[in-house]
């Protein structure tokens, strides 16, 4: 099965549109989900135009237009609970010249990332298993990404632990969310004043073809995190983070 083109829509709404190579790449990605589809439980957006929609366009429009990068400059990225590669092998696509690393703790799903990338080709790419709160407290890895993205794992304060440590102080956070609500933003910000950062946007938009609501919010470093942070393994969704400020280092 082919992909749509959309380059008009590509354009229309990102201000960007995929060169003839990077399509193909693009159709690459879809052959290769569709044959991993067929052994392991990778996505259950299978259809050409819900592909583009949904993994391609999706995990694009949480860089483009970039309001808030710096597109011209290379980056160093980490995206955690990669899962079948979203968004991060679109988004490596996109960003030949930018270093980044895909996480899971799923050994079959980067085992399928990393056949995934040897395939396209994509060197700028590497793949690893790990949890996000064992890497945030890796000296190889904390502080050390300009920016972290994180997509459909868990609630926007878990995602806000995870990814907050591993950056640079002045890098930037994007979490891909679906619906949103100011009760959620007010527990966010509570959450990210303990992890030395702030909420730099909110937007929400609608998508192309089925007009599905979502909301991406972009989060600034500002200081370096305290060292309690990320907690250990598990507790983040166990105990998320809120409006009372955990006092154990205190």
């Amino acid at each position: 099965m082919s992909l749509p083109i959309n380059s008009d829509l590509w354009q229309s709404t990102l201000n960007w549109t995929p060169s003839e190579f990077q399509q193909s790449q693009f159709q690459q990605l879809y052959t290769e989900v569709l044959s991993g589809n067929q052994r392991l439980n990778l996505t259950r957006i299978t259809s050409p135009e819900e592909f583009w929609e949904k993994h391609l366009w999706d995990s694009l429009r949480g860089f483009f237009p970039g309001a808030y990068l710096d597109l011209n400059q290379s980056q160093k990225l980490i995206d955690i609970g990669t899962g079948a590669g979203f968004p991060g092998l679109p988004l490596a696509i996109a960003q030949p010249t930018w270093d980044f690393n895909l996480v899971d703790s799923t050994r079959k799903k980067i085992q399928f990332v990393h056949e995934t990338i040897q395939t396209l080709k994509l060197p700028n790419v590497r793949c690893f298993v790990e949890r996000a709160e064992a890497l945030g407290q890796d000296s190889r890895h904390r502080e050390q990404y300009d920016i972290a993205t994180i997509r459909a794992v868990a609630t926007a304060t878990v995602c806000a632990e995870y990814c907050i440590p591993l950056l640079k102080v002045g890098g930037t956070a994007i979490l891909y969310r679906g619906q949103w609500t100011e009760y959620e933003q007010d527990e966010l910000n509570a959450a990210l004043e303990q992890l030395g950062s702030e909420l730099l946007h909110c937007e929400t938009f609608v998508t192309p073809l089925t007009e599905s609501r979502r909301t991406c919010l972009i989060l600034r470093k500002s200081f370096p995190t305290h060292p309690f942070y990320p907690r250990a393994i598990g507790i983040p969704t166990q105990k998320p983070l809120s409006s009372t400020p955990i006092t154990e280092f205190d």
